[in-house]
C-alpha cells in the first residue's frame, strides 16, 4: 500500500538544478495542477513557498530530487518552515533516446512518492553536514597523499644515480623527509637539479596532504563521538567509520529497520546465519544510543 495514500492531498514533485528549480504540483491521484520554474536562491524558494501554499490546500508532501546536493538548499528551507519533504532518486537514463524535460521531471518525482510504500527521508545538516564536508576534504587528502607517493617512487626509479644512493633502503617516512630537505646547487647537471626539484615538490606535498588527514581525522573523531558516544567503542570502529556510519545513518526515524539500514550499509546479511543481523544491530543500537 502506497505510503501517501489517504495522508496527503497534493504532493509537490521538484527536479533540481544548479541555477534553477521546477516545481510540480499533483493532487493525491497524481493529476497536474500547476508548474513553476524559479531560481535556486532564497528569493526563490520563498517565491516557491507562496506559489504552493495558495495552490496546495491542505496536507502537502514535497518530493525532491538531489536532496544532498542542488536541492539542499531547498530542502533546508522546506523543513524550518515545517513542511513534509521526501527525497526522490534522479531517473536512470542511457542512450540518447531517453527524451525528457525538467518540468516531466517535476511530475514524475512526485508520482513516484505517490506509489512508494516507503518513503526516504533527507539526511540533516548540523552535526551530520559538519561530519560529511569533514570526511569529504580528508578523503581528498588522502588520495593527494597517495597521489603524490606513488608520483614520488616512480620519480625515485629513474633519478640519478647519486640521488638514488643517498634514499635506498630507508623507510617510506624517511625517504620522504629527505626529499622535501633535498638541494641543488648552480653548478649541478641540469637533469640532477630538476630532479631534486621534482622530488621535492613531490615530497612536500605529500607530507602536507599526509598532515591534513590526520588532522581532519581527529576532528572527525571528536564530531563522531559528540553525535554517537558509544559508536566509537565498538571493536572495530575508529574515527573514520565512526564519522561514516552517523553521517550515513543521519538521524532517528530516518531508515524505518534495521534490513534497510543493512542494504544502506551494504551489508545485508543471508537469511543462514544470524550473525550478520547480530553485528548490524549492535551498531544500530550504538548510533542511537
Amino acid at each position: 500500500m502506497p505510503m501517501l495514500e489517504g495522508k496527503v492531498d497534493a504532493v509537490i514533485g521538484v527536479d533540481t538544478h544548479r541555477d534553477s528549480h521546477t516545481a510540480a504540483i499533483l493532487d493525491h491521484n497524481g493529476g497536474l495542477l500547476g508548474q513553476l520554474e524559479v531560481p535556486s536562491s532564497q528569493a526563490g524558494y520563498e517565491q516557491r513557498l507562496d506559489f504552493i501554499a495558495e495552490r496546495a490546500l491542505g496536507r502537502r508532501c514535497w518530493a525532491l530530487e538531489g536532496t544532498g546536493c542542488y536541492g539542499a538548499g531547498l530542502t533546508s528551507f522546506l523543513l524550518d518552515h515545517g513542511e513534509w519533504v521526501t527525497e526522490i532518486d534522479r531517473p536512470k537514463r542511457s542512450g540518447r533516446t531517453q527524451a525528457k524535460s525538467d518540468a516531466l521531471d517535476a511530475v514524475r518525482a512526485g508520482r513516484e512518492a505517490l506509489s512508494r510504500e516507503q518513503l526516504a527521508c533527507p539526511r540533516r545538516r548540523g552535526q551530520r553536514e559538519a561530519l560529511r564536508v569533514l570526511q569529504l576534504t580528508r578523503a581528498g587528502a588522502v588520495k593527494v597523499a597517495a597521489d603524490a607517493r606513488r608520483h614520488l617512487k616512480a620519480l625515485l626509479v629513474t633519478a640519478p644515480e647519486p640521488l638514488r644512493a643517498g634514499l635506498r633502503g630507508q623507510t617510506w617516512l624517511r625517504q620522504v623527509r629527505a626529499c622535501a630537505a633535498l638541494t641543488a646547487q648552480p653548478n649541478d647537471p641540469v637533469e640532477y637539479r630538476a630532479t631534486v626539484r621534482a622530488l621535492r615538490t613531490t615530497a612536500e606535498r605529500a607530507l602536507a596532504a599526509n598532515q591534513e588527514a590526520t588532522q581532519l581525522g581527529k576532528e572527525l573523531g571528536v564530531l563522531a563521538r559528540a553525535m554517537a558516544p558509544a559508536l566509537l567503542g565498538q571493536p572495530g570502529v575508529g574515527p573514520v567509520t565512526g564519522a561514516q556510519v552517523p553521517s550515513s545513518w543521519s538521524h532517528p526515524g530516518r531508515l524505518h529497520s534495521e534490513a534497510a539500514f543493512a542494504m544502506l550499509a551494504g551489508a545485508a546479511p543471508i537469511e543462514a546465519s544470524s550473525a550478520g543481523w547480530f553485528a548490524i544491530g549492535s551498531t544500530a543500537a550504538a548510533i542511537a544510543s
